[in-house]
């Protein structure tokens, strides 16, 4: 039985955890910025990633469609139907929710850690990263809350990725497919799984965070 189903995990894992890294690598810094700098606009800015919180994959799916097409703007890459546009369409997804949640962590620590630090000869970098250590279970929940965002969403992975059986079929695409084929058993499986991935980044986020799980 889980053999048919390995390639199904597999990519799944792979396009949501490459996606992961690449919103968390832009959105911890960005979310940071946010709560820490005053400038021109942090209000529209704000506005925008609250609204990108919340909004619904489907649309990100058909943006995205309509931007890898023949007809787009970057439709040369030749990514629509591939795992590289599904990436694409997860970190947009997963980006807003993770610079939301760590800039909410940022601003929860008390001030005067900044000012301690600063006291100290700290640079700027070093007073963020001592901002962001101590901010960091609301950062943990931040990723786990992009990881789970992206790795349970189905529209805008079947509107760019296809659901092609061998190179773009996920857990979420593959449970939507057998269910309508019938296949409630394989469905059912594929949902056990899709369960066990959330709370094993839930338990990851308790280990993490320095609970007991």
């Amino acid at each position: 039985m889980l053999g048919p189903l390995l390639p199904i995990i597999s990519l799944s894992l792979y396009v949501s955890s490459v996606a992961l890294l690449i919103a968390g690598a832009a959105g911890i810094p960005l979310g940071a910025l946010l709560a820490l700098r005053t400038f021109a606009g942090r209000r529209l800015v704000e506005l925008l990633i609250y609204t990108g919180m919340g909004l619904p994959p489907v649309v990100v799916g058909l943006a995205v469609y309509m931007l890898l097409s023949r007809s787009g703007v970057l439709g040369a890459l030749g990514w629509l139907f591939t795992p590289p546009g599904m990436i694409v369409s997860q970190v947009i997804i997963a980006l807003p929710l993770i610079i939301g949640l760590t800039a909410a962590a940022v601003e929860g620590v008390d001030p005067a850690l900044r000012l301690q630090v600063r006291a100290l000869g700290a640079a700027p970098a070093q007073v963020v990263r001592a901002v962001l250590t101590e901010a960091r279970a609301g950062v943990l929940a931040a990723l786990v809350a992009g990881f789970g965002s992206v790795i349970s969403e189905v529209g805008a992975v079947m509107l760019v990725g296809g659901n092609i059986e061998g190179e773009t079929r996920v857990l979420t695409t593959a449970i939507v497919l057998e269910t309508r084929k019938g296949n409630f058993g394989l469905a059912l499986a594929l949902g056990g799984v899709l369960l066990a991935l959330a709370t094993a980044a839930n338990f990851l986020l308790l280990r993490l965070g320095g609970r007991k799980a």
